[in-house]
């Protein structure tokens, strides 16, 4: 597997980034985690004056093989369907990513079905769905490096374009399934505590989830390795996030991440990258159970909790304006010398 080369952010800049803050023509500390983020943001920039630019939002859509083990309430057709509303602008993605001015790509990762019927959609399908993983693996090595390098090729082509703000989003029945076995593995949490309703389970279609994915984790054999992790439990759709959330922090661009199921797509990217997490912004907790002992393996701070647990990286869209608003008070805020104001603290 490819190896990912994302630098550290350098610490050195801490000082002046937080001197600058300290002085803008405020009370000390008032605006709370936003001058911290600040603070972030301007550190994976090397800069005391980050911008923001073209920010783009990439969704990768597949089909899962464990739904026929009835991992799911959604049937898996939703895939299709859902994928499809997606470039007709009827979706919550599509809706949100034109709210938010973000440029939006639709992937073809892996659904079961013919999608040229949408130009708009973009084909770089792998096989109709994965492998049931209660029984196999769910891809081979070579599908999971395609995958890879495919996340990889769509942030070039947004880095070429003059992007520096990735949001990645997915569409996938079953997924909710991959990520509480990467969380499982990734964080050694029990998996009983990984599993939520995903589509709407009742509890009984909770425990039976928990049965089928306790039988796949059971069928692993040696060290759960992030590769080994990605071709047995993987996703099409979500190996592409991962390749892609990667690549964009090799590029220092800020990776926004959404709810359990990107979350879990962080959590492998920071598995393979330790510095990843450097760049990453996450936008909101959601309400999938299992998020916030996720949260906390990754030390994260979500910037909105509004009991969301929708996908399709609406919660990260929905936090950009939390970003831009950093961005702006460090930038465009005067200080207390240039506006007048008596500094009343140390």
């Amino acid at each position: 597997m490819k190896s990912y080369h994302i630098p550290p952010v350098n610490s050195d800049l801490i000082p002046s980034i937080q001197e600058k803050i300290d002085h803008l023509s405020k009370s000390k500390e008032s605006l709370g985690y936003v001058e911290t983020l600040a603070l972030r943001i301007a550190l994976m920039q090397e800069t005391l004056t980050p911008s923001l630019s073209h920010p783009c939002h990439i969704l990768f859509s597949a089909d899962h093989g464990v739904v026929e083990d009835g991992v799911s309430l959604a049937p898996q057709f939703i895939t299709y369907q859902q994928t499809l509303n997606f470039a007709r602008g009827g979706a919550c993605a599509s809706v949100f990513a034109k709210l938010y001015g973000f440029d939006f790509t639709i992937v073809d990762a892996g659904v079961v079905g013919d999608l040229s019927i949408e130009p708009t959609i973009i084909n770089r399908k792998v096989a109709e769905g994965t492998q049931n993983y209660r029984l196999r693996p769910a891809m081979t090595r070579e599908q999971m490096e395609y995958c890879l390098q495919v996340g990889e090729e769509f942030v070039a082509s947004f880095e070429a374009k003059g992007s520096n703000v990735l949001s990645v989003g997915e569409m996938g029945i079953g997924n909710t399934s991959t990520s509480s076995l990467w969380m499982h593995f990734l964080t050694q949490i029990p998996l009983p505590d990984c599993v939520g309703v995903g589509s709407g389970l009742s509890p009984q279609g909770v425990r039976h989830k928990v049965e089928i994915l306790t039988e796949a984790a059971r069928r692993l054999d040696g060290d759960p390795t992030p590769e080994k992790l990605m071709q047995e439990f993987g996703g099409f759709e979500l190996v592409m996030a991962v390749g892609a959330m990667l690549a964009a922090a090799e590029r220092r661009m800020l990776v926004l991440v959404d709810g359990f199921v990107m979350g879990a797509v962080a959590l492998m990217a920071s598995h393979i990258a330790p510095n990843f997490l450097d760049y990453v912004v996450f936008g909101h907790k959601s309400k999938e159970a299992g998020h916030v002992k996720m949260l906390a393996a990754m030390n994260a701070v979500p910037l909105l909790d509004l009991g969301m647990h929708l996908g399709e990286g609406i919660g990260a869209m929905m936090a950009y304006p939390i970003v831009e608003g950093a961005v702006a008070m460090l930038t465009q805020m005067g200080t207390f010398t240039s506006d007048g104001i008596t500094k009343y603290f140390k």
